[in-house]
């Protein structure tokens, strides 16, 4: 195919920047160029290896996190708590649908986010708006406000501290199934859940010591587990400057995470985001919302995968509890009639977004359950298959989701709301949903 890592630049680019400093971009990419991949080619071939078992029914796919990583929590405390939940999620999904489960963080490199404009207004001053680290910083002035080509540098680093840190405690033991008291959260020990994720916690244990008493050895395969990063492949400069060739390996591949996505403002056909995606070897995720009809599905299909390669494509989708009865349907169909191999993942943070009488952004614990309970339905009953979910979570105390086991309330929001972007589920909710999950996933879910 007529393809480079810089063919995006002959496209239209949505959500990005501009940088007054043409020269100095250059030469923050020439430096970012130089530096060291963040993940190797054949981690990014076993994660689409890993995601094409998914799509077979072998896995189920759990990819979580911030909904945009800062510079500032890049410590350790923070990202300790973040892999915490996701062992602890992934421990109640193994035990529960008794299937392996890939993890995938939303870290190390999350750190650009898509805004609805380019420009924002407070008291008569407009300014640039607030793209994340990688672009700018959130305060309201217009040095913090204008694109800094040097945080691009930055990121790079960021996400290499970070990812070097959570391969150091996996390898170190610290995901071991024999202790998964290392885990546990100081804040949610009385939490409403407690007892019944200790119960399953016990049950893995006696079920690991009958099985190695039988092996006469220690199952040393449980004594860590894989993690896989991702990030929205938004700011194309980035990504296009760890693209790289490798020595044995045929094609491209961004080496700055293993699984990057495209979002739903930057989906158009013939757009710079799918023209940059369509050439990398990475499995690909692609959003898709209410306003995404079968046929512009299909085509994106048709350009990001035209071998129909398994675990190439996944497909996230994030309609809402309200409409995904009405658009998800036509679109299962018509992915399964077309012939063309997809994972789905269910992302029931982003439809469900609303604005508390306080004017915090929040979402009901109740909407994203239901929309995960209908996506496990609706896919069953449309001959397909759920492979998985997309979930903006935290392992701290926060308060930015109304409901819950807890019953958080839309008072309760202001106490520990630290969200810049979207609101997140805090531990206490993710380790629900991961319970609720479990009830639903045989049944195919119940309709709500």
């Amino acid at each position: 195919m007529t393809w480079t890592p810089e063919s995006w630049q002959t496209k239209t680019v949505a959500q990005h920047p501009t940088y007054p400093d043409a020269a100095a971009l250059q030469a923050a990419l020439v430096q970012l160029k130089g530096l060291p991949p963040l993940v190797t080619s054949w981690e990014v071939n076993k994660l689409k290896a890993e995601f094409a078992a998914a799509q077979r029914g072998e896995r189920f796919v759990l990819q979580g996190g911030d909904c945009a990583e800062s510079f500032a929590d890049c410590r350790a405390e923070l990202i300790t708590n973040r892999l915490k939940v996701l062992l602890q999620m992934s421990l109640v999904l193994t035990h529960g649908l008794k299937t392996r489960v890939t993890r995938v963080g939303r870290f190390a490199g999350q750190y650009a986010k898509p805004r609805s404009t380019d420009l924002e207004t407070r008291n008569g001053l407009t300014l640039p708006s607030y793209r994340g680290d990688l672009v700018n910083a959130p305060e309201f002035s217009l040095e913090a406000r204008t694109p800094d080509p040097r945080r691009l540098l930055e990121g790079h680093s960021r996400s290499a501290m970070t990812i070097n840190f959570v391969r150091g405690l996996v390898d170190g033991g610290f995901a071991d199934l024999h202790h998964p008291e290392y885990w546990d959260l100081d804040w949610v020990q009385h939490a409403p859940l407690a007892a019944e994720y200790q119960a399953r916690v016990d049950a893995i244990g006696d079920s690991l010591r009958f099985m190695e008493t039988l092996a006469g050895q220690p199952l040393s395969d449980l004594q860590r587990v894989d993690f896989y990063t991702s990030h929205e492949a938004l700011l194309l400069w980035a990504e296009q400057a760890q693209t790289r060739q490798v020595p044995r390996q045929p094609g491209w591949f961004n080496l700055s995470t293993h699984f990057p996505w495209i979002g739903l403002r930057t989906a158009a056909l013939e757009g710079a985001h799918v023209e940059y995606c369509r050439g990398i070897a990475n499995p690909i995720g692609i959003k898709v919302g209410p306003s995404m009809g079968a046929d512009w599905v299909l085509a994106l299909c048709e350009k990001i995968n035209p071998l129909r390669e398994a675990g190439k494509l996944v497909l996230i989708h994030r309609m809402g509890a309200a409409k995904i009865e009405q658009y998800l349907p036509p679109l299962v169909q018509a992915l399964r009639q077309s012939g063309h191999p997809v994972l789905w993942l269910c992302d029931p943070m982003h439809g469900n977004t609303q604005t508390a009488g306080n004017g915090l952004k929040t979402r009901a614990f109740d909407d994203i359950a239901s929309e995960v309970a209908q996506s496990f339905r609706i896919h069953r009953e449309g001959g397909s298959h759920l492979g998985g979910v997309h979930l903006e979570l935290t392992g701290e105390d926060v308060t930015e989701c109304i409901g819950g086991a807890r019953g958080l309330t839309e008072t309760d929001l202001e106490r520990a709301y630290r969200s810049q972007v979207d609101p997140r589920l805090n531990y206490e909710q993710a380790l629900e949903l991961a319970m609720k999950i479990l009830a639903v996933a045989g049944s195919g879910g119940t309709r709500q």
